[in-house]
């Protein structure tokens, strides 16, 4: 028998005890697995390619507050801006209120969103099909998927921030990396059927030519601002995704605080395993040491033990997670969560290592006292 197959064979020695030490651990791995994941993909992961050559200007006070029209030429004229797209959050329902019919839709200018939006990727001829038709809509692949929409349907949006209910026609289906979800229409439709919306956008998006140039350009566009009646918060387009995530509240001290009772939790379910087996193997143990095994070895057998069953329920979460943020992204409760969000392999080598490490700091104790253990103490011990 070698020393690995010892190692296995007594991790599962006692089968009821260990498959519920697995689950326990598999479980909190999963919650570990899934909030990393979260925490990767908001605030480490970049976005769009292109995402880090485009700003986005907004009210200083809340999104609320429109933007008024004049302000996109005053924009366009700085150095470094490439171009300039005027963006509104329609905010509308489509079919009826269940979440799995939400999505984003936004009302712009066809004529110059492509230039902002380069990373979409669409036929020439549906660009100009969306440009010319007034009331003409560009969708994201995934989201025409999930309907079953193709060029030329005609959908309904019932507005609910806006009093209008705009037919609108598909002209466009574009892919992106990652995807988006998102719906695009003209704002000009919105402007005639909107009297009082009018020369206003609900934010500005800026395509700059060299990603070097966001800090400096955001600056200035602020500053030009300063002394009018609306201020405006010029930031990257990740900053401006991560402005949604913060009116959930403090994210980050959220995702901390379970991350930390998720290792608490298995540091304490893996020692008291470990406690227990080590009480339960007090005489073999013991007998162990008679056939020549020394303390190191008699350590690091059970250290080995608290790792493997550890490592076991980290792979075991990690699956677990994988297959329910599959879920969740493609469910009606994703809302908020990117459609792309994923398991990634620093993920899982970050959530092993923290089951392998929890595994150690509980099992190296018990698996000290034991290796203390005198001989004929052992053998006299019954329990």
């Amino acid at each position: 028998m070698t020393l690995s197959s010892f190692v296995v064979r007594n991790t599962f020695r006692n089968k009821r005890r260990s498959i519920l030490t697995l689950l326990s651990i598999g479980f909190s791995l999963l919650l570990l697995t899934l909030m990393a994941s979260i925490w990767r993909t908001f605030y480490i992961d970049v976005g769009a390619p292109d995402s880090a050559r485009r700003v986005i200007t907004r009210d200083r006070v809340s999104l609320a507050f429109f933007l008024p029209a004049y302000y996109r030429e005053k924009i366009r004229s700085l150095p470094g801006v490439v171009a300039v797209a005027p963006m509104t959050w329609f905010g509308g329902r489509y079919k009826d209120d269940r979440p799995e019919n939400f999505f984003a839709q936004l009302a712009t200018d066809p004529d110059e969103y492509m230039k902002v939006a380069s990373d979409k990727i669409i036929p020439p001829e549906q660009v100009v099909a969306w440009q010319r038709d007034r009331s003409g809509a560009l969708v994201d692949v995934t989201l025409a998927n999930k309907y079953g929409w193709k060029i030329g349907d005609k959908i309904i949006l019932l507005g609910t921030i806006f009093p209008v209910n705009p037919e609108l026609t598909i002209r466009g289906i574009y892919h992106r990396d990652p995807p988006q979800n998102a719906l695009y229409f003209n704002a000009k439709y919105l402007e005639e059927a909107v009297p009082w919306f009018k020369g206003q956008a609900g934010w500005y998006s800026t395509q700059l030519a060299n990603p070097d140039d966001v800090a400096r350009v955001s600056g200035e566009i602020d500053d030009m601002f300063r002394n009018s009646p609306e201020q405006t918060k010029t930031e990257s387009e990740k900053a401006f995704q991560l402005s949604f995530v913060a009116t959930l509240g403090n994210v980050k001290a959220f995702i901390l605080g379970i991350c930390g009772a998720v290792v608490f939790t298995i540091l304490l379910v893996s020692a008291n395993t470990m406690a227990m087996s080590v009480r339960s193997r007090t005489r073999e143990i013991a007998v162990l040491k008679t056939l020549g095994f020394t303390r190191q070895r008699v350590l690091s057998l059970f250290v080995f033990e608290a790792v493997a069953l550890a490592v076991a329920g980290g792979v075991l979460g990690i699956l677990g997670a994988t297959g329910l943020i599959q879920l969740i992204t493609h469910s009606s409760i994703a809302i908020g969560i990117p459609i792309d969000m994923k398991v990634k392999l620093p993920t899982m080598g970050l959530c092993l290592l923290v089951a392998a490490t929890v595994g150690f700091l509980s099992g190296y104790i018990p698996a000290y006292g034991a290796s203390r253990v005198n001989i004929v103490e052992g053998l006299r011990h019954i329990g």
